[in-house]
């Protein structure tokens, strides 16, 4: 069954060269609010440090990401970071490294290596979490057709997230994305339930 890798907690990550300190934050992100959150805070805490350079990725198949150098020169400091995460087979993951100069200078190489040795180390700490996309939908039917709809989720591995009875009954639960067909082919007509999709992995 199709799954993604994220991180199941943030994590922390060193490397010291030359008198320049690089620490790596990782963290899980959903969303670039969480993002910008994350980047917000790190640099109130870390103010007096010279670079906040960073990279994500968010969302699966068709994924949005970005590595920013914040002051390095062009690529020595989004892009390592980036392809440590990519690397590592995450997404919904941003990597951020704060660094404080030492004084010297390290190179166009010496910071690509810095800046990918510091991600690697935060990542490598980080415990995993892997996730099943989900597909949330509403079942609307009548109290002549709960006997039916019991059944149908019974027999789906299906998580029930609230059940509401009024003039019509309504179940909103969530199924493995993979899962989801087999569920909507039982309730095409003929079938007189109604079911509303009210979010796919995609929208999430």
């Amino acid at each position: 069954m199709t799954s993604y890798q994220t991180l199941a907690e943030p994590s922390e990550g060193f490397f010291k060269d030359r008198g320049s300190r690089f620490l790596a934050f990782a963290y899980s992100v959903d969303s670039l609010e969480q993002v910008k959150d994350r980047l917000e805070d790190l640099r109130k805490t870390y103010h007096d440090a010279r670079h906040h350079c960073y990279a994500y990725v968010l969302g699966m198949g068709t994924q949005e990401y970005r590595a920013n150098d914040d002051g390095e020169p062009s690529h020595t400091a989004g892009d390592p970071i980036l392809g440590q995460i990519k690397s590592n087979g995450l997404t919904n993951t941003l990597v951020v490294v704060v660094r404080y100069f030492g004084g010297t200078k390290l190179g166009v190489s010496g910071l690509i290596n810095a800046y990918k040795i510091a991600a690697s180390d935060a990542l490598k700490a980080a415990k995993r979490l892997e996730i099943f996309p989900q597909v949330i939908f509403k079942l609307v039917y009548t109290y002549e057709q709960t006997n039916e709809v019991e059944r149908l989720l019974a027999s789906h591995p299906i998580t029930l997230r609230q059940r509401t009875y009024a003039m019509d009954c309504e179940v909103t639960a969530s199924i493995h994305e993979e899962l989801f067909p087999q569920l909507l082919s039982l309730t095409a007509p003929p079938s007189e339930l109604q079911l509303q999709v009210l979010s796919a992995p995609e929208d999430s």
